[in-house]
């Protein structure tokens, strides 16, 4: 995935950085030739004006031929097809209040029998469909209700055009009191999946038993990350191409995920890269995992719902995490994190960091561990013992 970044930075480089441009770090591309400081020299004359005028619409039409955008390309507004066809959906889905619907998959004891409600919030390239591998002995035991949903846009829910990081928060309220989960209910998000938990965390700690973050996605933008402790991490700059090329390359970033010619998504899939051994030890004993591949990334539905998610999530923020304070200062709650130590794909030395600053947040180291946790059974095991009965398994102490 890097090596795509790279190429395609260089090829942006070349067309970007002529004598009479800046750096690509300070500007955008909608910058650079929309203003007459931008135009090549040998169009700045008065003889030269028409020139500058057919050089910014012959490039503004390269640029679209590109799948290349001057500006952020936005969500398409909400319209009579955004939904998806009715006749495709199997799951069981509630209509929320903006009138889309969100589809979900109920696991563990029943409802009516449970004396803890879960609420589980799958990450990228995910669905209700994500693997929660907890022995189901101790489902049972402790009287666990376990509901997955689709996010907004993935797998049978309808995408949502306004897609914020308090919109997320307020699917999963919607959620929880259409399907009556009472006052209170536990959420628990995987990777990308914890931004809708911070967002919980901010706007509905009143009505959370407690929460688990799990290998939880850290954004660069947070303003709250040290420089120093940031600076030689090769996933901001990889966050940061990430980011523009979703806003502003689309068509581009979807050709080369779907081409053959060239490897691309596949790129992702069991990547040493991306996983370390025990995530590879995981993924191979475990029947029906399966990342997005080309095929997936055809769908421009599955696509865009990727793309708005990522945006939403690596952006800015309406608040910061790191600022939070204890929603829960009698310990009638409890927030947890839970992180690898060898996770190549959220860095432990920041996690460990945002753990610092919120003293409040039970944190959990699993040794050896990478990204892909919720695939080992016994971590699952820990991570429901400790945030249903507060336990603190020693095998996870920092």
């Amino acid at each position: 995935m890097r090596s795509l970044f790279f190429k395609v930075s260089r090829i942006y480089s070349v067309s970007r950085t002529p004598k009479y441009s800046t750096s690509p770090e300070k500007v955008s591309s909608g910058e650079l030739f929309s203003s007459s400081s931008s135009i090549p020299p040998e169009f700045r004359t008065s003889a030269g004006k028409v020139g500058a005028v057919v050089f910014r619409r012959v490039f503004g039409r390269m640029m679209g031929c590109l799948g290349l955008s001057d500006q952020p390309t936005l969500p398409s507004p909400p319209s009579e097809t955004s939904p998806m066809d009715q006749s495709d959906i199997k799951s069981p889905r509630i209509r929320l209040s903006d009138g889309r619907y969100l589809a979900y998959r109920e696991v563990g004891v029943p409802k009516n029998k449970s004396n803890y409600r879960i609420i589980a919030v799958h990450g990228f390239g995910s669905s209700k469909e994500m693997n929660f591998l907890a022995p189901q002995e101790l489902m049972d035991e402790l009287g666990i209700y376990l509901l997955l949903f689709d996010r907004a846009g993935y797998g049978d829910s309808d995408p949502n055009p306004k897609r914020s990081v308090k919109s997320e928060a307020s699917d999963i309220e919607e959620l929880a009191d259409q399907l009556q989960l009472g006052s209170k209910f536990y959420v628990m998000g995987v990777s990308l999946g914890c931004y809708p938990v911070w967002s919980c965390l901010k706007r509905l700690p009143n009505r959370l038993a407690g929460a688990a973050l799990i290998v939880p996605m850290i954004n660069y933008k947070w303003r709250s990350l040290p420089k120093d402790l940031v600076k030689d991490d090769y996933r901001k700059n990889l966050c940061r191409w990430i980011i523009w090329l979703l806003r502003h390359t689309p068509g581009l970033l979807h050709w080369w995920l779907t081409q053959k010619v060239f490897p691309s998504s596949n790129m992702l899939d069991k990547n040493p890269a991306f996983f370390n051994k025990k995530d590879l030890d995981s993924l191979s004993n475990t029947p029906g995992y399966q990342l997005f591949t080309q095929n997936g990334f055809k769908d421009r539905r599955v696509f865009e719902s990727i793309r708005r998610d990522c945006i939403v999530a690596f952006g800015r923020w309406d608040f910061e995490p790191m600022e939070l304070t204890n929603p829960y200062p009698e310990n009638e709650s409890s927030v947890h994190i839970w992180q690898g130590c060898e996770d190549k794909v959220v860095p432990v030395k920041l996690q460990r960091y945002v753990t610092e600053r919120l003293p409040w947040i039970r944190y959990h180291e699993v040794p050896e561990g990478g990204h892909m946790l919720v695939y080992d059974s016994s971590v699952c095991e820990g991570i429901l013992r400790s945030l249903l009965l507060g336990e603190d398994p020693p095998q996870y102490r920092p």
